[in-house]
């Protein structure tokens, strides 16, 4: 991992480092993993502006915090067999993290420390301070996250590395989609607020208007 354990970080500079670290990946395994990170760190984003973020995202925000859930979950070594890192369904066990044979690191790294445990790097989230700023890395991180997950899946003749790639860019891809339906939204709402702001300022400047042709009125009444 590239990333300063215990550095805090808000949502844009860790999706910064994220999309290094993914550009950086050297072995497909690494790109899993990255892919792992960037999903993680999806899920805290969504829960962050769930809980602090514009009132009108806060619900599909929550939607986004729960993607992560839907993805890869905890690996389970098995005996033999392998060839790295595994990101089964809720209650699948992946391939062997250890096994004869095994491409990929080991379970201490892939398994809870990645998966939105210490070592994740969705954890040092700190804040989402510029929601649209946030969102819209967030959609190029997972977009970049697609690509390369398609590239090591189209590459490997490895049956446990092509379908963890397929499981993330499901997941992925669910991410996406959410992050996509929030930036619309957003620009929904920004776009509203300056079209009211626009109306306030004509019915000012038409008072004003008002006002100052009462104020010639008088004026020239009394002459």
């Amino acid at each position: 991992m590239s990333y300063e354990r215990g550095l805090r970080m808000d949502a844009e500079r860790l999706i910064g480092v994220t999309r290094q670290a993914l550009a950086s990946s050297g072995e497909p395994w690494d790109v899993i993993a990255e892919a792992w990170q960037a999903q993680a760190l999806a899920q805290a984003i969504g829960n962050r502006l769930a809980l602090s973020g514009p009132p009108e995202l806060r619900g599909e925000a929550r939607e986004l915090g729960e993607t992560g859930s839907h993805g890869g979950d905890l690996p389970e070594a098995r005996e033999a067999g392998g060839g790295g890192p595994g990101f089964g369904g809720p209650g699948v066990g992946g391939p062997d993290l250890r096994g004869p044979g095994a491409g990929g690191p080991g379970a201490e790294l892939y398994g809870a420390e990645l998966r939105f445990g210490d070592g994740s790097r969705a954890r040092q989230l700190t804040s989402v301070p510029d929601a649209r700023g946030a969102l819209t890395g967030l959609a190029e991180l997972l977009g970049e996250v697609g690509i390369a997950l398609v590239a090591v899946a189209c590459a490997t003749d490895e049956e446990a590395l092509y379908w963890q790639c397929i499981e993330a860019i499901d997941a992925a891809d669910e991410a996406s989609d959410r992050v996509a339906g929030l930036l619309r939204r957003l620009v929904a709402q920004e776009q509203e607020r300056a079209r009211k702001e626009t109306r306030e300022r004509q019915r000012q400047q038409e008072a004003e208007r008002e006002r100052e042709r009462r104020r010639d009125h008088g004026r020239g009444r009394g002459r």
